[in-house]
């Protein structure tokens, strides 16, 4: 019996040993390949090779525009418009904004409540209506967004979301703001299977991202949170009402 539980003692050991292995790899893929970013434009991300696939199955055509543009080739009002409309502190935190997070996460407790209180008045009357979901809410930084849209898919899991806060550490040490938030807003989605900040100017307002005055920067921050709702009507009122919220903002931002 003793002999036994040795050897199934060893075995267990080799297996950890292994598994710690294979995740010190891992990391060394992820870092290796983001140091490589440091002088190396990325050529597509994981999420825009799943939306290709994506768009591909359901559309039966690849969907794909985008045009990477050197950081001075991108207007300084989109880059104001954007870490205000998303990262208000995008340069003085070190990839995760834990202030954020709590925030997010109170307004999604909160939400989940007015959920349930609502589906129990529903449930007490009787009546055929869909159950109602909270609206998630994240605090994710710019950085995170780029380590998730770089390496990592759309699963929602502990896992996951350790791996993203490794990944976002690797992005700030060995790349910078600078070129972290010139390559986000190079593979960013604009619209679907529209990617980067020329392409998505081109599209909406027919001129280059070096070109995009105030107004126009700030509209097209306002759909980054949902894309592809948001491009169906890029003129609705909350857009156009939400981006005269970020011009005001956008005086306080400094670009790195």
């Amino acid at each position: 019996m003793a002999a036994l539980l040795r050897s199934l003692g060893r075995s267990f050991g080799r297996l950890l040993a292994l598994f710690v292995l294979s995740v010190l790899a891992l990391q060394l893929y992820f870092a290796a390949r983001i140091a490589l970013m440091a002088v190396v434009d990325p050529q597509s991300t994981t999420f825009q090779r799943s939306e290709a696939w994506r768009l591909l199955v359901e559309k039966h055509q690849i969907l794909w525009a985008q045009q990477w543009v050197d950081y001075e080739r991108i207007s300084p009002h989109l880059k104001r418009a954007v870490i205000a409309s998303e990262d208000a502190d995008f340069t003085e935190h070190s990839g995760v904004d834990w202030d954020a997070i709590e925030r997010a996460w109170e307004r999604n407790q909160r939400a989940e409540e007015r959920a349930q209180r609502l589906n129990a008045r529903i449930e007490r009357k009787g009546t055929k209506a869909a159950p109602r979901e909270a609206r998630v809410v994240g605090g994710s930084t710019i950085t995170q967004q780029l380590a998730k849209n770089l390496f990592l898919g759309s699963e929602r899991s502990l896992a996951r979301k350790g791996q993203e806060f490794a990944i976002t550490l690797m992005l700030e040490t060995l790349l910078g703001k600078r070129r972290i938030l010139e390559i986000y807003l190079n593979s960013v989605e604009w619209g679907e299977g529209l990617f980067g900040a020329e392409a998505a100017a081109r599209h909406y307002f027919r001129v280059p991202a070096a070109s995009l005055g105030a107004v126009q920067a700030a509209r097209l921050a306002v759909m980054l949170p949902a894309p592809k709702r948001f491009e169906k009507r890029p003129n609705s009122a909350y857009v156009v009402g939400r981006a005269g919220t970020i011009v005001a903002r956008m005086g306080a931002v400094d670009p790195p």
